[in-house]
Formats: structure tokens, sequence, C-alpha cells
């Protein structure tokens, strides 16, 4: 893991995300991660993101974001059902 960052920060991220090319696609993204040797928790929230194109890492932070909460809320709300 990179020193100083939890596995799901931002900061990780964009430490193994450091020279993609940018517009770039979400399968993109993830190898890039891949070969850069990001943790378990960082695929698994890259892989959760939206699948689409990502033209900036502010648009990539912004899916990291919505990934990251949406795995959190169905971590803490996962035995509710509606109705």
């Amino acid at each position: 893991m990179t020193r100083g960052v939890g596995g799901k920060s931002p900061s990780n991220l964009a430490t193994h995300l450091k020279g993609i090319d940018f517009p770039c696609m979400k399968q993109d993204l993830v190898a890039h991660a891949r070969g850069a040797g990001a943790e378990a928790a960082v695929m698994d929230v890259l892989e959760a993101m939206p699948d689409r194109e990502y033209g900036t890492m502010a648009d990539v932070m912004e899916g990291f974001g919505e990934a990251r909460r949406d795995s959190e809320d169905s971590d803490e709300g996962g035995d509710e059902e509606d109705g």
C-alpha cells in the first residue's frame, strides 16, 4: 500500500493512475491501476465506478467518490428492503 494513505483514498487512486492519458474509459483506468500495483481496495472501487469516458482526473475522482459512497451505503444498509 502507498505509505500514508488508506486503500480507498483518492490520493492513493491518483498515485496509481499517474501518467494515464485522458480521455480514457473505465477499463483503461482499471488496467492502468492494476499495472501500477494498486491494492484490492482501490481495484474494488475502480471496478464499481460508472462505465463511461473520463476526460480528466477530476472526472475520475467524481466517479471514484460515487462508487465509494455506493459501496459504503450497501455495506451499511444491506439488510434493508423496500416496501
